[in-house]
């Protein structure tokens, strides 16, 4: 979500050079950014840590839908060939390679 919050602010028109990187949205989606890390360290304790890099790329499949959803993005067939790789990766991880 902190993506698609930088993405809203950096297509809007600001007044001047400090407005556009200090502005609440800005502020809002580091905030956001700085928050889901913090999260995500914890988050370390409790997951195998060989689980992380599967969760971190889908991390792209939600930006890219929701950039879609949000931001009205066209995806291209290169971007949604991509995210079919990630999520069939996904998927053959966590069955543990059993597909």
């Amino acid at each position: 979500m902190s993506q698609v919050v930088l993405k809203t602010s950096a297509n809007e028109e600001h007044k001047s050079f400090i407005q556009e990187y200090l502005n609440v949205r800005v502020i809002t989606a580091y905030a956001m950014f700085f928050a889901s890390t913090i999260i995500t360290v914890f988050a370390y304790k409790y997951v195998p840590l060989s689980l992380g890099p599967v969760l971190e790329s889908a991390g792209y499949v939600f930006v890219a839908v929701l950039s879609y959803f949000i931001l009205k993005e066209r995806l291209s067939k290169k971007q949604i060939a991509g995210m079919v790789l990630i999520v069939a990766g996904v998927l053959i991880v966590s069955f543990g390679g059993k597909v």
